[in-house]
């Protein structure tokens, strides 16, 4: 009796146990980037809102609850291998959404393809890491990016170099100001391969620049000094610095292209209300856009939430809001996380469109492995699906082009479906 008393009680409270562990059985969602950040911030509390809205619902995959745990990457390369090992070896965690910058996914990308852990990026735009999936199909199958990458960024400023620099402004010719980092040189070597020969203006000289760099006007007077029409820059660290240089010296040339500051509200104030006159290319949702009601409802809420900056989450945090949901839905088909390859595929069938006064306004979804882009002729198996040609039925453009006005308003200048305002120049350029 007593050993048949003592199996009983082992089982129920093996049953216990088990119960329990089933109560309490949770996901664990790992958020790598920078905690000081806007950009990492935005991812952050993207992610952060859609596991509040998943839990409060239920939860995902049978009632488990998500929990998130956070690794700051400095935006260092260093630091943020050692956030990914953290998140993969310490946490253990499940699926990782990353807020990183494209030097630091660069870093930590051989590790995600050594633990195979699901990841979605949000704000790394580097087109070479799409090369890597289409190189690698089954050790990148875990990583997709749900932005569009720099290509297609590129291509997009290659049309509104045609249809509004040279064709409305009569601008033959550029001068590339350009950061020394990945995204910068992405950026640089689409730009110089393609607006000679497509939009038909000519590239007079590009001149790279530290990171660190803190007195510009050399670097403007060289810029000067090419007689180039107008200056193309990119930036995305510290680009603040650049732009209200630009503005206090009254370089007397437009300047466009890609600054990362510029692409959150605070950008008037970082720069003391001299960022006025510059025009970036930004992915959307972008300050100065119109919002479709299921964009602005995600604001509301942030804003309810969060009272310090960024007061308006950059893209990036749309993308973790609307991915993290796509992701764990890709997990509740696939049965969990750890089948990196049944989850991949469930995730490349995510596909959510948001429409504005009945028509589509933003997609978030993926191209196939097969699906060869028109316009570019290549594919982009993981990458955000956009459009390159208007009009834009089957997704969003791939970005805007946004202005800053000289007494800090803000808003799209192309393409003209997506358009809130006029392209200008600044008063002092001639």
């Amino acid at each position: 009796m007593t050993r048949i008393l003592t199996k009983g009680l082992c089982s129920a409270a093996m049953a216990g146990l088990l119960s329990a562990g089933a109560a309490t059985a949770e996901v664990k969602v790992g958020f790598i980037g920078s905690l000081s950040s806007d950009t990492g911030r935005s991812t952050l509390r993207g992610a952060q809102i859609a596991i509040d809205e998943l839990n409060a619902n239920g939860g995902v995959m049978g009632g488990q609850q998500i929990t998130l745990i956070e690794a700051d990457t400095g935006e260092d390369v260093t630091e943020g291998i050692k956030a990914y090992e953290y998140l993969a070896e310490t946490a253990e965690v499940d699926f990782i959404i990353s807020g990183s910058i494209d030097d630091v996914s660069l870093g930590w990308l051989p590790r995600m393809q050594e633990y195979q852990i699901p990841t979605l990026d949000t704000w790394t735009s580097y087109i070479g890491i799409i090369d890597m999936v289409v190189e690698d199909p089954e050790g990148m199958a875990p990583y997709f990016m749900n932005i569009a990458s720099d290509e297609a960024l590129a291509t997009l400023y290659i049309n509104f170099g045609a249809d509004v620099l040279k064709a409305k402004m009569g601008w033959d010719s550029v001068v590339i100001l350009a950061e020394d980092t990945a995204f910068g040189q992405a950026i640089t070597g689409l730009v110089t391969e393609a607006l000679a020969p497509v939009a038909g203006i000519e590239v007079k000289d590009t001149i790279i620049y530290d990171i660190g760099t803190v007195d510009f006007a050399p670097i403007f007077s060289k810029a000067q000094a090419t007689g180039a029409d107008f200056i193309y820059q990119v930036s995305s660290v510290n680009s603040q610095v650049i732009s209200s240089q630009y503005v206090k010296l009254q370089v007397p040339m437009a300047m466009t292209g890609v600054n990362v500051s510029a692409l959150g509200m605070e950008y008037w104030e970082d720069t003391g209300g001299a960022g006025g006159g510059i025009s970036t290319l930004s992915p959307i949702p972008s300050v100065g856009f119109k919002l479709d009601p299921a964009s602005q409802a995600f604001v509301d809420t942030y804003q309810a939430k969060y009272d310090t900056r960024p007061v308006i989450p950059h893209f990036n945090g749309f993308n973790a809001y609307h991915g993290l949901k796509q992701a764990m839905a890709a997990a509740d088909e696939a049965g969990g996380f750890k089948d990196a390859m049944a989850w991949s595929k469930a995730m490349e069938k995510q596909d959510l469109i948001l429409e504005m006064d009945g028509k589509m306004w933003l997609r978030y979804g993926f191209w196939g492995a097969d699906e060869v882009e028109e316009v570019t002729q290549r594919t982009y198996p993981h990458n955000a699906r956009f459009d390159l040609t208007s009009p834009y039925e089957d997704a969003q453009p791939s970005m805007v082009v946004i202005q800053w006005t000289e007494d800090g308003d803000v808003g799209v200048v192309y393409p003209p479906e997506y358009a809130t305002m006029e392209f200008s120049v600044p008063s002092w350029v001639k």
